[in-house]
């Protein structure tokens, strides 16, 4: 199969953890064990998170003159040679030799009229308690929301359009490599008045833009690795259940938060509806029995009706 794993952020910082390149290094040879054992006798394209890692990298850039910061795009970029070039490293670690691995920086085009510029929802950076975390927004000009019981910035996160760099990963997945691609979403990019393409203060998210990545690249399975087994009803309620399996129809008639779980049934549910093949969502050490259809919340047109576990 041809099969594209978006990484959630737990599986190379978990909560809680220090923005460290050690505790990302821990994490991520986590991941890659689950990777290497799918990537037999597979296609394999991941994709990863970025957040806590670009939030970090514009914290350090306070240290200059507020106009010698870097952009959000170019940091996404700097994420994407960083966490690549970790994962990269530790899948060569478990897969035989001979299987090439390469980690490709990609650009990804947004519309410069998307909402999103106008509702900044998408959380960067460490999290912070209420009190200093409003101080900061007002020193910095972020804006600012709650994520659990913890308070983090937050950007825009305009929807994905094209991904520029298609043409190399496909001619890459020819020569049986692993690729590792479109990492945090990608890097945002738009066309200008004038038509010449440039970097966007945005952070795209991973999920819809690994979703587009899977779609045009003909992926049989969509997986989305998170800390959760499975897309859960009436969360943390007497009457929560997982969903094993569901038809995307039915799943889009549920409501799910919008800073977490949202996105990934959005994405999930594009996937299936437009392609027909299977997307999933479940825990990164689940990923052999995702692949299997054992675990996880597998979104598919050919499901009759919902199942719970």
């Amino acid at each position: 199969m041809r099969i594209v794993v978006a990484l959630g952020g737990n599986a190379l910082l978990k909560r809680g953890q220090p923005l460290t390149a050690q505790a990302q290094r821990e994490n991520i040879k986590i991941a890659a064990q689950a990777l290497a054992k799918i990537a037999v006798n597979n296609d394999l394209i991941i994709t990863h998170g970025n957040g806590p890692q670009v939030g970090l990298l514009a914290l350090q850039g306070n240290a200059y003159k507020p106009d010698e910061l870097y952009p959000l795009d170019v940091l996404g970029a700097e994420t994407e040679g960083m966490i690549g070039y970790m994962i990269e490293q530790e899948m060569g670690n478990l897969v035989p030799f001979e299987r090439p691995l390469a980690t490709l920086l990609t650009m990804v085009e947004v519309d410069p009229k998307d909402p999103a510029f106008s509702n900044p929802t998408k959380f960067i950076g460490p999290v912070y308690e209420e009190a200093e975390a409003k101080k900061l927004a007002k020193d910095n000009h972020w804006s600012i929301k709650p994520d659990g019981q913890k308070w983090r910035r937050v950007v825009a996160s305009p929807l994905p359009k094209r991904i520029f760099e298609i043409r190399p990963i496909r001619w890459l997945l020819e020569k049986n490599t692993i690729v590792i691609a479109s990492g945090g979403g990608g890097i945002p990019t738009m066309y200008d008045a004038d038509s010449h393409l440039k970097g966007v203060e945005a952070v795209i998210d991973k999920d819809l833009s690994s979703e587009l990545l899977a779609r045009e690249l003909g992926a049989d399975l969509y997986i989305m690795a998170t800390d959760a087994e499975a897309v859960f009803l009436d969360w943390d309620t007497p009457e929560q259940r997982g969903i094993k399996c569901v038809n995307p129809i039915d799943l889009a008639n549920y409501e799910f938060a919008a800073g977490s779980m949202g996105p990934k049934v959005s994405a999930a549910c594009q996937f299936a509806e437009k392609t027909g093949k299977t997307a999933a969502i479940g825990s990164l050490e689940d990923l052999e029995q995702i692949v299997a259809g054992t675990a996880g919340t597998r979104v598919s047109k050919l499901v009759a009706y919902m199942e719970s576990y």
